[in-house]
């Protein structure tokens, strides 16, 4: 019989920051390969309209909102999915922030709420969520933690976002240390180093996405499919045996670069 690598068919997934963007072509990814899907943002009313957008064809999306940018607000996502699902099959570490100012300008209030959603949230709820994930897991099949990067934490754009900058490269040295930690429990931790995605928080990638595209190897903006296929791979079969790793999906323009900036 054929192995199928990438169905993850039986499988229960979370996306927090799931109702756009990065997380919400997840999802939908998701959804296609057959895993229920658990999706959360901090807007409740976004987040259940686009639950049920994607609960079509017998798929099934559950809206759970939640800020997840305090403690109180991880651990109360915690609770309430494992009320729901004792076991957690695959985590996708996607809500975050960006903040632009000038050096001299940059407000203690841009660095620590982007640091908080971006770096100390993935580390937390990963922790709440340890014992649903390791309920999951065997050698054979691996529990999956999928953080979501940014190419800015593998290399300098030109933009003054000093703590997404930090934030960011934060995030792919701690995927490392907890999937180093994780390992022992059979989970795995890697992570996403997306590029250019037309979304809320790339605006530029959304209104200027041709003029964008000339400066990008591939000479082109990212799909959403190319997003939803990466973390497919990760999280399912396919990804068992890649363990720390973090993939830049950016049509080259992190590694594949000529020229710097």
């Amino acid at each position: 019989m054929a192995l199928d690598l990438f169905s993850l068919k039986g499988r229960v997934a979370l996306v927090t920051g799931g109702s756009r963007g990065i997380g919400k072509m997840i999802a939908e990814g998701f959804l296609e390969q057959g895993a229920k899907v658990y999706i959360s943002s901090r807007k409740a009313g976004v987040c259940d309209e686009v639950a049920a957008e994607l609960s079509k064809d017998g798929k099934e999306c559950i809206s759970l909102p939640q800020d997840v940018s305090t403690l109180e607000g991880v651990q109360m996502l915690a609770k309430r999915l494992t009320a729901l699902e004792p076991k957690l099959d695959i985590l996708v570490n996607n809500a975050g922030a960006a903040w632009g100012a000038p050096f001299d300008e940059f407000p203690e209030s841009g660095w620590d709420k982007v640091m908080n959603l971006n770096l100390k949230s993935p580390f937390f709820l990963t922790q709440a969520l340890h014992p649903a994930l390791k309920a999951a897991a065997s050698r054979d099949h691996p529990a999956k933690v999928i953080n979501i990067a940014s190419i800015d934490g593998i290399r300098l754009n030109p933009q003054d976002t000093f703590s997404y900058h930090a934030s960011k490269s934060g995030l792919i040295y701690l995927t490392r240390r907890m999937a180093a930690t994780l390992i022992e429990d059979a989970i795995n931790v890697t992570a996403i180093a997306p590029g250019a995605f037309a979304s809320e928080m790339n605006r530029v990638a959304r209104d200027q996405g041709d003029q964008i595209a000339k400066r990008i190897p591939s000479r082109r903006i990212g799909r959403d499919e190319d997003m939803a296929a990466a973390a497919i791979y990760l999280a399912s079969r396919a990804g068992d045996y890649v363990v720390g790793e973090t993939i830049a999906v950016d049509g080259g323009v992190a590694l594949a670069s000529l020229g710097g900036l």
